[in-house]
């Protein structure tokens, strides 16, 4: 992997805390469910300590439910075991400022056990290890992602109080490339674009959505490594500086019966000498022989790989049809109903799965897309006839409608296991049983307002 150079080096960092400009650092990796999870050091101790030999934290982080409850079936962490610990250890390369806290910089951890040996459950190693079999074959990964949200006037703590009910967006009508739109909340756009700008992000542009008070901001490619880093941290940040302004915003998948969240997903690869893998002018569509045979892959593993796209409950609301959210295991050129989108041109030319929504885990999602890929280079795999109009109506597989579903094909799939080993599997299948156990036993507002009376 190539050597990254980190938006702000150590001996700055040293510099910063010897003048008293900065005096806190965050030590924090993305967890199952793609959040932050870490200790607040001060900056001195965080040198002298922690930055050479690392911190401990509670291996049960990779093993709770979204309420960050114990639940049983974990084999990294559980009653049985003692909940002991794992290592967070500071990938130096991630070191940046935090503008939105002040005198605060941020640094990612990867997770290793006490023997040094690597946390296999952990989104980053998992991404890490498929990236390491690009790099034997002479590859890297560029990949961007475009993280929706929908912002509302009121605050985290208002919303939690109401339920979630009665919120009002930010934006009374939709607001999908509409300049006046954007300007009714660019104060709070700016700061989040100039804030993470400051933190080392590079920032393209905002703009609106479709749903009220949806709103998008693009951050520039990189490295997978360094972009599923730069969302994780895009993701805190932007509720940071919304609850600083009193606003809330959510990146669930699908908040309400309009539009939902998405996140798409744009990958190309490229060669040691940094030239574009997947293009090739000549071939049909732009596309290399390699290109093909990754987009092929694709498409074989999506259904057994769709609950790394979409790993909540909420995720499989998104997938209706002419939502802009796919529902067919297809592919097409500058196709938006597919499920996966043949874009670009030249070097740009890359794929792009439409499949995840704002709740996915990069990590996980980028791992899939590689191992998917890599599926269909070595078994030289073709894809079936593109698709030219409407995927919705088409007789393409379709993307499993529900979590219980994907997480049926996901243990079941002998790729999954190949690619990502029966540990990780099991882990995950894991997940998906604890999320759809408790969404089972829950009674929903819409089984009370259809049942109360009138049943």
């Amino acid at each position: 992997m190539a050597q990254r150079t980190p938006p702000l080096p150590v001996g700055e960092l040293r510099r910063l805390v010897d003048t008293g400009d900065l005096d806190t650092v965050v030590l924090a990796f993305t967890d199952m469910q793609g959040r932050l999870q870490g200790k607040r050091f001060a900056a001195r101790h965080f040198l002298d300590e922690v930055l050479g030999h690392g911190t401990e934290g509670c291996a049960y982080l990779l093993a709770v439910d979204a309420d960050m409850n114990t639940v049983d079936g974990y084999a990294t962490a559980s009653w049985d075991s003692g909940y002991g610990d794992f290592v967070l250890h500071a990938d130096p390369a991630t070191l940046r400022r935090t503008p939105w806290h002040p005198g605060t910089a941020m640094v990612t951890a990867d997770l290793a056990w006490h023997d040094g040996s690597p946390v296999a459950a952990s989104p980053r190693q998992i991404l890490r290890r498929q990236l390491d079999r690009l790099a034997e074959r002479g590859w890297s990964a560029q990949v961007g992602t475009e993280l929706e949200f929908i912002l509302f006037k009121d605050t985290y703590e208002q919303a939690w109080d109401r339920g979630y009910r009665g919120l009002t967006p930010a934006n009374q009508y939709n607001a999908d490339y509409s300049v006046l739109g954007t300007g009714r909340v660019e104060p709070l756009l700016r700061r989040i674009r100039n804030e993470l700008a400051a933190a080392g992000l590079a920032v393209e542009s905002a703009k609106g959505e479709c749903n009220l008070g949806q709103h998008e901001i693009v951050f520039r490619y990189a490295d997978a490594l360094t972009t599923c880093d730069q969302h994780s941290l895009y993701k805190t940040a932007a509720k940071e500086i919304a609850a600083q302004e009193g606003y809330a915003l959510t990146f669930m998948a699908k908040y309400d019966e309009r539009e939902g969240n998405s996140c798409h997903i744009h990958l190309s690869l490229r060669d040691a000498d940094g030239r574009p893998v997947l293009a090739d002018p000549a071939g049909r569509h732009g596309m290399s022989a390699t290109m093909r045979h990754f987009l092929a892959g694709q498409l074989a593993a999506l259904r057994e790989f769709t609950l790394l796209y979409a790993p909540n409950i909420n995720s499989y609301k998104r997938f209706r049809p002419g939502s802009f959210a796919p529902t067919a295991a297809a592919w097409g050129p500058d196709n938006r109903t597919c499920a996966l989108r043949v874009i670009g041109h030249g070097p740009g030319h890359r794929l792009e799965n439409r499949l995840p929504g704002g709740d996915v885990n990069p990590y996980l999602a980028v791992a899939g897309m590689i191992a998917a890929g890599l599926h269909g280079v070595d078994h030289a795999l073709e894809p079936p006839g593109p698709c030219t109009g409407n995927a919705y109506a088409g007789d393409a597989p379709r993307v499993p409608a529900t979590l219980r579903d994907a997480a049926g094909l996901w243990a079941a799939s002998r790729l999954a296991r190949e690619a990502f080993g029966d540990e990780v599997v099991e882990h995950y299948r894991t997940m998906a049983r604890v999320e759809q156990d408790a969404y089972d036993a829950a009674v929903t507002d819409w089984e009370r307002y259809r049942s109360f009376e009138r049943m």
